[in-house]
């Protein structure tokens, strides 16, 4: 056992090397002048925060490049469709309403990543990037309640909560470094005054993460009220909400850890449905006819795709043959029809995951029955059969199953694009993908299974350097200039050495390639100096 003045010539060492690198850290964080007689700096321009627009899509940049290698990360045609189909009026109603201002449109991503992630939960990220747990999308049971919690998430954006949040820690940590280098001080004047020393510390640090649990709380808050008027703007059913704060609190009994109220970052989940329950009946206006309404044909659509999030959520063999048993079940013909629907479409795709293919042949055949009185529903429905078909190698089949059935006067869908682009490669007619697939980047540039497509194509007609550009402009989108830049160089080697196809060379492709590797060798530069 130490003697006592023993401990007091320890404890005032760590005294002295605790206040030095404290100093150091405040200086190279900013809290403190470089100079004593400095004078206090002016206040600056804008909102306040210490990020500026710009700075905060790089920051997003940046993490959204490690959240594309993630092996959570599922870029599913068929869900991220059914997501953009509830997503792009939400954006779109924040535009009317002055939420997203035209000069900030480049400084936002607007793009929407799906995690394999059970729980039921989503996050906003810096720079307009979105998260979303299968969890969630299978808990969702109506697009209102989905569209509840983009328009949350999209409010954390719209709102800047992320670099409200950085400055509020910045303006907070002069006052709590102080707090601590005064009981640090004290320590070092005797034994006497360590209880005392260790309680200023541990009650400024206590303080302070108090202070900011709620400022968290007040975002949420916020991001609650400015969401439900962007749904309701939107045209969806505000009763969303309040139903979502129902499932929220339903699976959070499994993983909450019974903290107090104060100890919460979020608003408990009551208070927010008793929030959003006076909201419905105070502020919410009647819909107008030019508004999104309730199409009573597309009430399967969120069922379905809650099935199939919950069967890519889960590859446990074990667990995927729940699905098989209930579509077993002679009591499933006593369901309503859309419950029908759910089963087989959701033993289609698990079948389908354990490569039982008579099993997904065989649901699959009953799933189109069940679903031949709704046009929604069937659209799914044929859609999971064409990938049913290209799983099996019946390319034919899923070409058939795509084509656009008579009296649908409509814009082709995405998922019916890619889909047929992918048969049409295995059935021997890539030529024909290139055409179709480069008239549709023209108008969705960074569609990156587009580009994924066109790839595949134009290396199944052997023209090798267009190959590689694309899979340059997939590393490019996915906030990844270095590897973009790397398949740019390959694609110039490979025009060199005449890698063309049997078309030969295309020149006007080579000067994009060029321009493309000079540009991304500048953003690869710059990346590399923000590190």
């Amino acid at each position: 056992m130490l003697r006592w003045h023993h401990r007091g010539m320890l404890l005032r060492r760590f005294a002295l090397r605790t206040v030095s690198l404290l100093v150091v850290s405040a200086l190279a964080a900013g809290h403190l002048p470089l100079r004593a007689q400095s004078a206090a700096a002016l206040p600056g321009l804008g909102d306040g925060t210490a990020l500026s627009p710009a700075a905060e899509r790089r920051l997003g940049d940046s993490i959204v490049r490690q959240l594309y290698r993630d092996p959570d990360y599922l870029p599913d045609l068929i869900l991220m469709d059914y997501v953009q189909s509830v997503w792009q009026p939400l954006l779109l109603a924040a535009r009317q309403r002055g939420e997203v201002l035209p000069i900030e449109e480049d400084l936002h991503a607007w793009e929407i990543l799906l995690s394999r992630d059970r729980m039921v939960n989503a996050f906003a990220l810096p720079g307009g990037y979105l998260g979303l747990h299968l969890g969630l999308i299978g808990a969702a049971q109506s697009r209102a309640e989905l569209a509840s919690v983009l328009a949350h998430e999209l409010s954390h954006v719209t709102q800047r909560h992320i670099a409200r949040n950085m400055s509020r820690q910045n303006a907070m940590a002069p006052w709590v470094l102080g707090a601590m280098v005064v009981g640090v001080l004290a320590a070092t004047k005797g034994a006497e005054n360590a209880q005392g020393a260790n309680a200023a510390i541990v009650g400024s640090q206590a303080l302070a993460v108090q202070s900011q649990l709620n400022y968290s709380r007040d975002m949420e808050r916020e991001a609650d009220r400015i969401g439900f008027a962007v749904l309701q703007d939107a045209g969806f059913a505000p009763q969303g909400f309040v139903d979502m704060f129902a499932i929220l609190q339903q699976s959070g009994r499994l993983t909450d850890g019974g903290a107090f109220p104060y100890l919460r970052s979020h608003p408990l989940t009551t208070e927010r449905m008793a929030d959003m329950q006076s909201r419905i009946g105070v502020d919410a206006p009647v819909q107008h006819a030019s508004r999104q309404t309730p199409d009573p044909s597309a009430d399967w659509v969120p069922r379905l795709m809650a099935a199939r999030a919950k069967v890519l959520a889960q590859p446990d063999p074990q667990v995927l043959a729940v699905w098989f048993a209930q579509a077993r079940d002679e009591g499933l013909a006593a369901q309503p029809d859309a419950q029908q629907a759910v089963v087989l479409y959701g033993a289609t795709l698990a079948a389908m995951q354990v490569r039982d293919w008579p099993l997904a042949v065989s649901a699959f055949a009953r799933l189109m029955e069940r679903c031949r009185s709704n046009v929604a529903a069937l659209e799914q429905a044929r859609w999971l059969g064409a990938e049913l078909a290209l799983a099996v190698g019946d390319s034919g089949r899923a070409l058939s199953l795509l084509a656009v059935p008579p009296g649908i006067p409509a814009a082709p869908e995405r998922t019916q694009v890619l889909l047929a682009a992918q048969a049409r490669i295995r059935s021997g007619a890539p030529a024909v993908v290139v055409s179709d697939l480069r008239l549709w980047l023209a108008d969705h540039p960074r569609d990156v299974a587009a580009w994924r497509g066109l790839s595949q194509a134009y290396a199944a007609m052997g023209n090798q350097v267009a190959a590689v550009r694309a899979e340059g402009e997939i590393s490019a989108l996915e906030q990844d200039p270095a590897a973009a830049l790397d398949r740019m160089r390959a694609a110039q080697d490979l025009a060199r050495a005449g890698k063309w196809g049997p078309k030969g060379p295309d020149y006007v492709e080579a000067a994009i390639v060029d321009s493309r590797a000079r540009a991304l060798a500048t953003l690869a530069r710059q990346q590399a100096l923000e590190r």
